[in-house]
């Protein structure tokens, strides 16, 4: 329990700290590109208001013109192309004088991306260009050149990546040193509570033996009654209770109390499930087996034959009168499968979770015919003898009074 708590606590600190870096690179990463493309944008509105070229001046902002960013440089750093077409299609004049990369014979490639696109903005390769009606089925296409600022911001994305995976490892290496000390509160409060369960086990033990004694003895001398009947119902009760409560406490111990070796898991199954025949019928219920031979399996021998009894005893007690019980298993290729089906009264799908709970009980469907039933721990020690096993158990509703317990064992 204290692993998988501190595994939790890793992976809950690791998903939110993850999270937030991703949002604040992504938001970062917005801002830069928003602010990027603002600047082109207003270089474009530049050229496109002074009838395609880069206007001379001497300082800050040329008067009338948008933003704030040009300087006496813009006219020679600034690599852009005009293209002055009509809306049929012909191209009149195609102005390359401020840019090298492209050619008069390259002018048609553009004047179509132009075409096709139409009035506005947009982006082709590293070019950003701006289509504008200036008269009469008269239309200029400006495409500048952003190749450095698309390659800063792919180059500022990628650090600010590499970033977030540089501060990922950090905190994780963080979290995974000082996990322990966060969760010590806790695993020393569980590590009390587990103490005080064992520890009371065994004080209510020795109570119990001299009850159970003694009314063995006030029987020989008194006869038979039913109240001595009763009380050691009661005392049989009471230390069965104590024995689940200590088998609970030891599998949610770190490493569980389990013996593993490989031993005939059909042979051990079939075994247990034969010995609930006579104890079904009594019930009057059938019971189906439906046991896949020849498996060997490496694991516990006892808390298997226990977690097959828990499952059969559940089915057994609160199965509808009358009906059978099917009890499978079966191979798959991580492990074995050992699962129990029973018609019951309804369950909902929102509880069927909750019957793994210790002492949980559901008013109706979990009350046994004649109401002699448990204490609503059987099922918690089946989980916790799953898990032990590096499995798990569900429980599941295939129809409308139908329920179905699948256990699956890892090999």
């Amino acid at each position: 329990m204290i692993h998988k708590l501190r595994r939790k606590f890793i992976l809950i600190a690791m998903v939110s700290v993850t999270l937030v870096m991703l949002l604040m690179s992504l938001s970062i990463n917005l801002i830069n590109f928003f602010t990027t493309d603002a600047r082109l944008q207003d270089t474009l509105q530049l050229i496109a208001d002074n009838q395609g070229t880069v206007p001379q001046f001497s300082g800050g902002k040329p008067a009338g013109q948008p933003g704030g960013h040009f300087s006496p440089e813009t006219p020679y750093s600034t690599r852009y192309f005009v293209l002055r077409y009509s809306e049929d299609g012909i191209l009149h004049s195609a102005d390359m004088r401020h840019i090298a990369a492209v050619t008069k014979e390259d002018a048609g490639t553009y004047l179509s991306i132009a075409l096709r696109h139409g009035t506005g903005d947009g982006y082709t390769g590293s070019y950003k260009f701006s289509v504008e009606q200036t008269g009469e089925g008269q239309y200029m296409a400006i495409f500048l050149d952003c190749r450095q600022e698309l390659r800063a911001m792919r180059t500022f994305a990628l650090v600010s990546l590499l970033v977030v995976v540089a501060c990922d490892v950090l905190v994780y290496v963080l979290v995974l040193l000082l996990s322990r000390r966060a969760i010590d509160p806790v695993v020393r409060s569980a590590e009390k509570q587990k103490q005080f369960i064992t520890d009371a086990g065994h004080e209510l033990k020795t109570p119990l033996t001299v009850i159970s004694t003694s009314l063995k003895v006030l029987e020989m001398e008194v006869g038979q009654q039913k109240w001595i009947d009763k009380i050691r119902g009661q005392t049989e009760k009471l230390s069965a209770l104590v024995n689940d409560l200590v088998t609970l406490s030891r599998l949610d111990e770190e490493k569980p109390p389990v013996q593993m070796a490989v031993f005939d898991v059909s042979g051990a199954v079939l075994e247990v499930a034969e010995s609930f025949r006579d104890f079904a019928a009594e019930q009057g219920h059938a019971l189906e087996t439906d046991v896949e031979t020849g498996l060997s399996y490496p694991g516990d021998e006892f808390s298997i034959r226990q977690l097959v009894s828990i499952l059969l005893d559940n089915a057994v007690k609160y199965a509808d009168a009358g009906t059978t019980i099917f009890f499978r298993l079966q191979r798959n290729k991580k492990g074995i499968i050992i699962s129990t089906q029973n018609a019951c009264a309804y369950v909902e799908p929102t509880e069927l979770d909750k019957l793994f709970d210790r002492f949980y009980r559901v008013d109706k469907a979990r009350t046994p015919r004649g109401g002699a039933g448990g204490f609503g721990i059987g099922l918690s020690i089946a989980q916790g003898i799953t898990e032990a096993h590096r499995g798990s158990i569900r429980a599941e509703s295939p129809e409308p009074g139908i329920i179905k317990f699948t256990a699956f064992l890892k090999f």
